[in-house]
């Protein structure tokens, strides 16, 4: 059996490819259904883009790696994919978009662009015995009825990174890239809850407080949720791509408040009610209760000077805390690091030294925040491939 083109992986990237790559295609994967990554996300909604997407939201040893494909297919171009097929969508927060009605709606959408393109689509499947040959690659195409010898003239790995192994994720791409001598940057979980050892916020978990989550130099300020096992919420999130073992964050629980100024007038109208009293107002009643414990918030306004009014408020807005790891792969929304972008055209995301070998999506060192920058990857990534492809075909 013979192909232009054989893509491993039929996630957002793999799909999105070969329904634009030209020529014979064939999509292998694992699984019993094409993209299940798609269908999980956004709470089964799919963040499918986002509308401020840059490559300034995204993470990788080459910051301008993904300026050329993210501008040649841009958020616009997928909304305008998804418009033309009537799917109904929404703006949630900060850009995020998502679909109405459901996530398998883009899965839909692809599976016929797939199907009108003549995907030849092989699922509970998978491919071994990888070969270079002179015109392409050999394979051993391995099916529920047996196995096959297939050859291709462009292989495209997109079977993704680490992150979620119950869905089937292996890093098989990094396997890959190292058997054809393309190096791979060091892996580690990425948009992941914080853990802490002492299981110090159990007492809080369930709380959810607006903050602003700084690790290294970058801030995010979104929800922070307290859990039995540390810190989870779109903020603790996002700055988990960027924070590393033993560093310390910052978290910020008065952003957007002057809190300093509301205390002191309250002190001068009410100075005999307790401090906590007060501070409740501006925090969960469960979080200035277990803060009171720990930073000794007793008495009344009236007892509190400026100067320590001023001291807690600084402490409240810079609250260093250093966690003891994360959740892992099991609950991270993507893999940080990956094939090294180096080895990689950014123009087509072909190998630079085996011809017609491609990555696409999570399994390069590209790494979005969260809120549909990964999915905006996975298209983008996917095209400057396709199209390269196509032109070859």
């Amino acid at each position: 059996m013979h192909y232009d083109t054989v893509i491993l992986g039929a996630g957002a990237a793999g799909m999105m490819c070969a329904a634009h790559a030209g020529g014979s295609v064939l999509a292998v994967d694992h699984a019993r259904a094409p993209g299940e990554k798609i269908r999980i996300s956004g709470g089964g909604r799919c963040n499918f883009t986002n509308m401020y997407c840059a490559p300034a939201a995204f993470i990788s040893r080459n910051p301008h790696f993904a300026k050329s494909a993210l501008a040649k297919y841009t958020q616009w171009d997928f909304i305008a994919l998804v418009d033309a097929h009537a799917i109904a969508w929404h703006e949630k927060t900060l850009g995020q978009l998502f679909c109405d009605i459901s996530a398998k709606q883009i899965i839909a959408m692809l599976r016929d662009l797939m199907q009108k393109a003549g995907v030849d689509l092989r699922l509970q499947s998978t491919v071994e015995q990888i070969e270079k040959t002179d015109s392409g690659f050999s394979m051993s195409l391995v099916t529920p009825q047996g196995a096959t010898r297939v050859t291709a003239n462009q292989l495209v790995i997109a079977t993704g990174g680490k992150s979620i192994p119950k869905m089937g994720a292996t890093g098989r791409a990094y396997d890959i890239a190292i058997q054809f001598g393309i190096p791979v940057t060091d892996t580690s979980p990425g948009l992941v809850p914080l853990t802490f050892t002492d299981a110090r916020f159990a007492p809080l978990s369930g709380t959810a407080v607006p903050a602003r989550v700084t690790a290294a130099a970058a801030s995010f300020d979104e929800a922070l949720l307290f859990t039995h096992r540390g810190l989870s919420g779109p903020a603790i999130l996002q700055a988990s791509s960027y924070w590393r073992p033993g560093h310390a964050i910052s978290v910020n629980l008065l952003t957007g408040k002057d809190v300093f100024a509301a205390l002191r007038d309250q002190r001068q109208a009410s100075g005999r009610r307790n401090l906590t009293t007060e501070l409740a107002h501006h925090l969960p009643t469960r979080l200035v209760d277990y803060l009171a414990a720990d930073m000794d918030l007793g008495g009344n306004l009236a007892d509190w000077s400026d100067s320590r009014l001023q001291a807690l408020c600084e402490t409240l807005s810079n609250w260093s805390l250093t966690p003891s790891g994360t959740e892992g792969y099991r609950t991270a929304e993507v893999t940080l690091g990956g094939v090294d972008t180096d080895a990689l055209s950014s123009k087509t995301m072909e190998s630079k030294t085996v011809r017609g070998l491609y990555f696409i999506g999570e399994a390069i060192d590209v790494t979005g925040w969260l809120g549909g920058y990964n999915f905006q990857w996975a298209w983008s990534s996917a095209m400057a491939a396709a199209r390269d492809i196509a032109c070859r075909t």
